[in-house]
């Protein structure tokens, strides 16, 4: 349990310089969104529990938080307890992730929306994590989804907007991992196990980078599936292009290392992909992964993960779930999104220098009357500048260094000879 001076587990304040570094990428992605024609959107942060419970959120409806309903006492607690069904007491529930609401808002409003929407929500979620180096119980996520494009053009924009936001933030050396779910279904159909256990074998395939190939095959057949070997064959011989990596979005490269039989279709579409994909920024580079899972069960085709060299999981990831908002509608919507894993992003990047070069702290002298004191700050203000005041000491370099630290450029002493801006002799921090 946190102490009353902390913030709960899992969960972090964040200083003005921090702050300020994450208000710069959270721009840089918001400007290079909007640049591709998204429109930004913003939900509730808690929905109906039944909605968060309504088996479209994976193994992340298991890490939702609720909120209790209003009225109960302690005997409707102590009931609950003894039923084991605690989730009766809530209505409501903290979002865990930004693509159920988005669902639900598009089957709220959809008589308002274009016929293809294209959404940006960027937006914390909560998640009851057990917190660890990179894992928060509250995180943002910064998505892009398109609704109501059932072609490859879906797919194509957002990986261009989310590579374009990537490249605007100055990350490098990001490899974009594509699969397909069709291509997994059909690895799982040839090694023969039944429909119903897919679920279950894909979320062990998702822990192939963590624990191999024999410990995907030892995890399988504790759960008593036959065709765990097979698998466990075809993964030991695919864990070395993985390694590396991944292989080209040829035809070719695909059907060389899968089994006979998979989606043709699939690997053909993937193909098609990668040609209308050439020309991302140089920093971007893709690449086929048949062992990517993406652990939430609602996607439908094609999937997608960053990878960086800085970060030990993946930084960002999305992918086809057209049958979402048909639980909604009773009729399927095709729709497709992106998500930046923002968290481990922002820890990666450098916040340009120059955006301190129009913020000055005034370091004053306690005798200069309020009211020039004011004036001068405000003809600052007026110029376009940050202003800072900073009543004068005997360690003004103690003041200058904090000034630093938030991010200041310049400095200037206001004394009682001071008349106006033009007065200030301003010099660089630093």
């Amino acid at each position: 349990m946190a102490s009353p001076i902390t913030p709960p587990r899992g969960m972090r304040d964040f200083l003005p310089a921090d702050k300020a570094r994450r208000e710069h990428a959270l721009g840089v992605i918001r400007r290079s969104f909007a640049a591709h024609g998204f429109d930004e959107i913003e939900t509730p942060v808690v929905e109906d529990v039944a909605l968060l419970h309504s088996g479209l959120g994976g193994d992340n409806e298991k890490l939702s938080f609720g909120v209790l309903k209003r009225g109960l006492d302690g005997d409707d607690l102590a009931s609950a307890i003894e039923s084991g069904d605690i989730l009766s007491l809530t209505d409501l529930g903290l979002r865990f992730d930004l693509t159920v609401p988005l669902a639900r808002f598009y089957a709220s409003h959809r008589a308002e929306l274009p016929p293809v929407f294209r959404a940006i929500q960027i937006a914390p979620v909560w998640r009851a994590e057990r917190p660890q180096k990179g894992r928060y119980r509250q995180f943002v996520q910064c998505d892009i989804d398109i609704i109501g494009e059932p072609g490859q053009l879906a797919e194509v924009e957002l990986i261009t907007a989310t590579a374009a936001a990537l490249d605007a933030l100055g990350l490098k050396d990001c490899t974009i991992r594509i699969n397909d779910r069709r291509i997994l279904n059909g690895l799982l159909e040839y090694c023969g196990f039944a429909e119903a256990r897919w679920p279950q074998v894909l979320i062990s395939i998702d822990k192939l980078d963590k624990i191999g190939a024999a410990g995907v095959v030892a995890e399988l057949e504790g759960e008593g599936a036959d065709s765990a070997a097979v698998l466990g064959g075809i993964l030991e011989k695919l864990e070395p292009h993985v390694a590396d990596g991944g292989v080209e979005l040829t035809v070719e490269a695909i059907t060389g290392i899968l089994p006979d039989g998979v989606d043709t279709d699939a690997v053909a579409a993937l193909e098609s992909l990668a040609h209308a994909l050439d020309s991302l920024p140089s920093g971007v580079t893709l690449r086929f992964d048949p062992t990517l899972v993406r652990g939430m069960g609602y996607y439908t085709g094609t999937i997608f993960e960053i990878a960086h060299p800085g970060s030990g999981s993946s930084v960002g990831g999305g992918g086809r779930y057209d049958g979402m908002i048909g639980r909604f509608l009773g009729s399927d919507v095709p729709a497709a999104g992106f998500s930046i894993g923002f968290e481990r992003v922002v820890d990666l990047i450098e916040v340009p220098t120059g955006e301190t070069a129009d913020s000055i702290v005034l370091v004053y002298d306690p005798t200069v009357p309020l009211d020039r004191l004011l004036a001068v700050k405000s003809e600052l203000i007026a110029s376009g500048r940050r202003v800072r005041l900073e009543k004068r000491t005997k360690n003004v370099k103690a003041i200058l260094d904090r000034a630093e630290a938030a991010g200041f450029g310049a400095f200037a002493a206001v004394t009682p000879e001071t008349t106006d801006a033009a007065s200030l002799d301003i010099k660089a921090l630093g």
